[in-house]
């Protein structure tokens, strides 16, 4: 059978035995990765590399339907139509989103990865009390530092949460800037491969004793189109790429889920010197309001110091400074700089996948990209009054048989 095994270097796969059709992982030299038909001419793997021996004469992975925008069009029209706002930290959605529901009935479903922890309200931009007894919001406080939230956990929540605000006769809105939330909760997750546990286990034992950095750099080697996100994603992305021979990316386009709505993004964006502006505001904000004392509260109340919670923008500068690693002066220009990363990375997400939903929807896709420059009452009458139009009933197109 296969083996994972690790080294300094990096992963690699060996075998004990052969299978009877053998399949190595992808190789990454020259053009790309291994070509390998399986066994079955029925098969119809067009894709390296398939991992059976025998066939159902299926597509690719022959057990995971092959799936796109144009396969599910009447499907997806069926789905209920929900407002997304997106864009980078700090460019005002939770600001846009709160003016919204002064003009109506809205309750909030944020998509933010790190406002999931409790106790962790400051270095996460959680709206404040005065704000959440005005807006009802779901997505907060779910899971304590330590633990983990998959997208595909906030899909499913989500997908009730969407359910239940219906019931009560009010607007969902869809807020974050967590791009595998938001897509999870729009398009649907892969349905991801069964991988043998054994060697999961080995190759996730090397995954947890690399640098983040070197992750990422596997991650962007096994799957050329990987589009970066974090240390968990990285490591969820070598996993695939070694343990099925495609990557990440292959399987999100070839074996997806159906999202549980249909969304109407509004994509948020700021100039990148005001996108700048607004993160320093919001990083002195932070300092100011306490940063440093509520990561003492969460590391006396034993959450791990680079695990999930504390490994969000912000937070691992601060420990660094109470571990005396960062000096004091130098901490509002490390979050600064950590922040405007992060920042960056969100919105080529956002640019990258809603371009690619555009041109794979064909048109069935809604994007409004919106300056966030104005002050958030006059965004938020813009963004209702497009809602309004774009929401409305619409007239059945006349039927072209006699």
């Amino acid at each position: 059978m296969w083996r994972v095994a690790g080294s300094a270097d990096g992963p690699t796969v060996s075998s004990a035995s052969r299978p009877r059709t053998p399949v190595a992982p992808p190789s990454r030299r020259g053009s790309g990765s291994t070509r390998t038909k399986c066994a079955s001419s029925s098969c119809d793997c067009s894709v390296p590399p398939c991992r059976r021996t025998t066939c159902t004469g299926g597509p690719p992975s022959c057990s995971f339907p092959r799936t796109s925008w144009s396969d599910d069009l009447g499907e997806r029209e069926a789905r209920p139509l929900v407002p997304v706002l997106v864009g980078p930290t700090a460019v005002g959605k939770t600001a846009v989103a709160a003016a919204w529901a002064e003009r109506e009935p809205v309750t909030v479903i944020s998509a933010d990865a790190r406002q999931v922890y409790r106790n962790l309200d400051i270095g996460t931009a959680k709206p404040d009390r005065e704000l959440l007894a005005r807006v009802p919001t779901l997505g907060l406080d779910l899971i304590l530092p330590g633990e983990r939230y998959s997208a595909g956990r906030f899909a499913r929540d989500a997908a009730e949460w969407l359910d239940r605000i219906q019931a009560d006769g009010r607007q969902p809105v869809v807020v974050g800037g967590t791009g595998l939330y938001v897509r999870a909760l729009t398009d649907g997750l892969f349905q991801q491969p069964p991988l043998d546990p054994a060697r999961r286990a080995r190759l996730r034992a090397w995954t947890e004793g690399v640098p983040a950095a070197q992750l990422a750099h596997w991650a962007a080697r096994l799957d050329r189109r990987y589009a970066g996100g974090g240390r968990q994603r990285a490591a969820r992305a070598v996993e695939i790429a070694l343990l099925t021979g495609r990557g990440l990316t292959w399987w999100q386009e070839h074996a997806r889920a159906s999202g549980a709505m249909r969304p109407w993004y509004i994509h948020l964006t700021l100039p990148r010197a005001a996108l700048r502006r607004r993160i320093a505001e919001r990083v002195d904000a932070m300092l100011a309001a306490g940063l440093v004392a509520e990561v003492r509260r969460a590391l006396t109340a034993g959450a791990p110091r680079s695990g999930p919670g504390l490994d969000g923008v912000g937070y691992p500068e601060v420990v660094a400074m109470l571990e005396g690693r960062l000096p004091e002066s130098g901490l509002r220009e490390a979050i600064f700089i950590a922040t405007r990363r992060y920042a960056k990375r969100q919105e080529t997400w956002f640019r990258h996948q809603l371009r690619g939903e555009r041109e794979a929807g064909s048109g069935t896709v809604d994007v409004w990209t919106l300056d966030a420059s104005e002050p958030p009452q006059d965004l938020a009458d813009q963004v209702v009054a497009r809602w309004r139009e774009r929401a409305a009933p619409r007239s059945p197109l006349p039927s072209i048989r006699s």
